[in-house]
């Protein structure tokens, strides 16, 4: 087209986009959805008109930068973040804006949509805002991807749906449904320690410290069930050492050094203790065989306990847990070694 002619071709465009028939501007848009050679006012106003109209735009036009999709979302209704989460490929900053003001139905979209590029933040937006829908919460769960700090926040929404369950609490009974939901999140979050990445520790005790679940009695399962990188990183945390320092002070520091390390941490005097010596037989455990039989490693606890002398009452406390994940160890030995019959006898 001439100069003059391409001139008067975008004028037309854009005053079709005034058209009162719908049928007009579908027309419009269909046309130029694939298009790069279009007014950016035509497209940007097409993308915003309503839900037919605006689908071939927001999908297709290359002319849609991340910007304008970010916008689209924040100014846009319902079905605008859903064409926006179908749309393929799909950047960081647009995934962001959805995670932080789409609903649970456009947010299902996104995370169908493999082209999406997901942050960790994003993912954890969308846990904490939708977590309880359960479209969200299983294609979330889906993910290889998924960080354990959000697994947390999924498990959370969790209990708390089992929880407000009628048929449950009428059967066990509030207290008691309050009860073993806090054991089964303390248990879940425990295995979650134990399989998190190097990487992941620090955002998973960073989401537990929010929780308020970062507690004494948790470290201690933690330290007990022999995930020494969580309790590494969440003596980081706690105390704002270098990860290193920490580190070194935990596999090689003599009795006091892992004592004040502990104490600085927030693990009072009257605790510390316990922590030192669990710290210590873990340390010596390590060094002696690769292959560690956690409850040797707990009864050995509870025997050097013994010997330390008067412990207050927190300090009795934190070994009533070491007593109970012994327990819990003896009896899953003793269903690995009926298994093991049961499989030669067959």
């Amino acid at each position: 087209m001439a100069p003059d002619e391409r001139s008067a071709a975008r004028i037309a465009m854009t005053w079709l986009l005034d058209d009162p028939s719908p049928q007009v501007r579908l027309a419009l848009s269909e046309a130029l959805a694939e298009s790069d050679d279009v007014p950016k006012v035509v497209v940007v106003s097409l993308a915003e008109d309503q839900v037919d109209i605006a689908a071939p735009m927001i999908l297709h036009s290359p002319l849609l930068d991340e910007a304008d999709l970010v916008d689209l979302v924040g100014r846009g209704a319902a079905h605008t973040h859903a064409l926006v989460a179908a749309r393929r490929p799909l950047g960081c900053g647009a995934v962001a804006a959805l995670a932080e003001v789409g609903g649970p139905g456009a947010l299902a979209l996104l995370l169908e949509n493999d082209a999406a590029r997901f942050t960790r933040l994003s993912l954890r937006r969308i846990a904490e805002r939708h977590g309880d829908d359960t479209a969200v919460r299983g294609r979330l769960l889906d993910r290889e991807d998924l960080p354990a700090d959000v697994r947390h926040i999924l498990m959370q929404h969790v209990a708390s749906a089992l929880c407000s369950l009628p048929l449950v609490e009428a059967a066990i009974g509030t207290d008691r449904v309050e009860r073993i939901a806090g054991e089964a999140q303390a248990s879940a979050a425990i295995t979650l320690a134990g399989s998190a990445r190097a990487e992941e520790c620090h955002m998973l005790v960073d989401q537990l410290r929010r929780s308020g679940r970062l507690t004494p009695a948790f470290l201690m399962q933690a330290l007990c069930s022999g995930h020494t990188d969580f309790f590494a990183a969440a003596m980081n945390t706690l105390t704002g050492l270098e990860e290193r320092r920490v580190r070194a002070i935990l596999a090689t520091g003599r009795f006091h050094a892992v004592r004040a390390l502990l104490e600085s941490a927030g693990l009072g005097r009257a605790i510390s203790m316990v922590f030192v010596e669990a710290v210590l037989l873990w340390r010596e455990a390590e060094q002696a065989a690769p292959m560690i039989a956690v409850g040797d490693v707990l009864q050995r606890l509870l025997d050097r306990a013994r010997k330390i002398g008067p412990l207050s009452d927190q300090a009795l406390e934190l070994l009533e847990i070491v007593a109970k994940l012994h327990r819990q160890e003896q009896r899953r030995r003793a269903r690995e070694y009926a298994a093991g019959l049961a499989l030669a006898a067959a």
